[in-house]
């Protein structure tokens, strides 16, 4: 069974920046994409970015892109979201998933159910 738990989450001002990070454990994470979601308070989940297995490629969602960057670390076994000019509108709590898929697809990657595993989620809030 696949663990994710992540941290980095807090909170900072508008203008500011917080780098995230998920571990995994119990399965072979070189071979998940891996994806980062945030459901903000009253709102459904939804997409932020993902990442393929070797990390060449990687997708986010429009409100984030130039802001937020998505890595990983295979030898770590841990993936990183680097969160720069944070606003208040991404005030949320944000979730790693791993897919047990590795054949890359960008639209498949921003859905939910695409993802056979979720951390327990970290908060993130930005101050105005």
């Amino acid at each position: 069974q696949v663990q994710l738990v992540e941290s980095g989450g807090g909170s900072v001002q508008t203008g500011g920046s917080l780098r995230l990070s998920c571990a995994a454990s119990g399965g072979t994470f070189s071979s998940y994409i891996m994806g980062w979601f945030r459901q903000a308070a009253g709102k459904d989940r939804e997409f932020v970015a993902a990442i393929s297995t070797s990390g060449a490629r990687t997708g986010f969602t429009d409100a984030v892109k130039g802001r937020f960057t998505i890595s990983r670390d295979n030898a770590k076994n841990t993936v990183y979201l680097r969160m720069n000019t944070l606003k208040p509108e991404d005030t949320a709590v944000y979730y790693c998933a791993a897919d047990r898929n590795n054949y890359w697809s960008e639209p498949r990657s921003r859905q939910e159910r695409a993802y056979d595993y979720w951390g327990q989620g970290t908060q993130v809030t930005v101050g105005s």
